[in-house]
């Protein structure tokens, strides 16, 4: 038991003559910035310490690939070097982009006679985007009875896009079951998340003008230039003469090719031997 003694004694004296490391709050205004495109964006970073303690502030963001530094040593660096700013210990980002979305975290040290204290905060910046023109895909022409699905799509736009379809200038109603719907004998489907416009059976009333209207409360909306869609009947008659008239033609050659037989047109000529040629020479 007396051998154990000293090492007890060392262990006592080495952990209360080790510094004390403590933590310390850290405070944010926002945990989830959101900034348009090309605006400014404030993170903030908020602590509780006397101005005479000596602070290291450091900034990183967070990626899937690890973190990096954002500001460190007193200066910033990367992406945001020349765009950022300290205000206090936070930072303004000005002219944002989306390569600036991400997760940022603020670390602050301070050393004080109590020893070493550390703390830190985590904010998400969000930066939105305005959408840009959407492509729309709308067939020229359809035959009536058909299936037509039209389409809509951008892809640039932060929150994603929603669609809006326009058939002559007028919104089209959103099919949802309920009595608008009902009462306006929609014959479409239009899912303004995915931005298509399906027509199970298209009819010939469902000729018109169409266009696409992507938005997402960012900037101004983007409409696809207006494209044309012609439905018609499909027409019975004319294939029916269209039929009878190949029936007719394969008829007729049917006719000439027997009565050429019968006439020996096609009779295969008798090949003499090479012997019985030189009779004639």
């Amino acid at each position: 038991m007396a051998s154990r003694n000293p090492l007890l004694l060392l262990l006592f004296v080495g952990f209360f003559s080790c510094p004390d490391v403590s933590g310390l709050s850290i405070e944010t205004d926002n945990k989830n910035v959101k900034a348009e495109e090309f605006k400014e964006a404030i993170l903030s970073c908020k602590h509780k310490f006397s101005k005479g303690m000596s602070l290291r502030i450091e900034w990183k963001k967070i990626q899937s690939q690890g973190v990096s530094f954002v500001y460190y040593n007193s200066e910033f660096t990367g992406d945001l070097r020349g765009r950022a700013e300290m205000l206090n210990t936070g930072i303004r980002i000005r002219n944002v982009t989306r390569r600036d979305s991400g997760t940022y975290r603020c670390e602050i040290s301070a050393k004080s006679e109590e020893g070493q204290r550390l703390g830190e905060a985590t904010i998400t910046l969000t930066v939105l985007v305005a959408p840009t023109t959407p492509v729309c895909e709308v067939p020229s022409s359809a035959m009536t009875g058909t299936v037509v699905q039209m389409s809509c799509k951008e892809t640039e736009g932060s929150p994603p896009s929603e669609y809006q379809w326009y058939k002559n200038g007028v919104a089209l109603l959103e099919k949802t079951g309920a009595g608008s719907a009902r009462a306006a004998n929609i014959t479409y489907t239009m899912n303004k998340k995915s931005g298509t416009l399906l027509f199970n059976t298209v009819t010939k009333n469902d000729t018109g003008e169409y266009f696409c209207e992507a938005s997402n409360g960012i900037g101004l909306s983007q409409k696809c230039s207006v494209k044309r869609m012609q439905v018609d009947d499909l027409n019975l008659s004319g294939i029916i003469v269209a039929v009878v008239l190949v029936a007719l033609v394969m008829v007729l050659c049917g006719l000439g090719v027997f009565y050429a037989q019968k006439k020996g047109y096609f009779a295969s000529k008798k090949v003499l031997p090479k012997d019985e040629l030189s009779i004639y020479k």
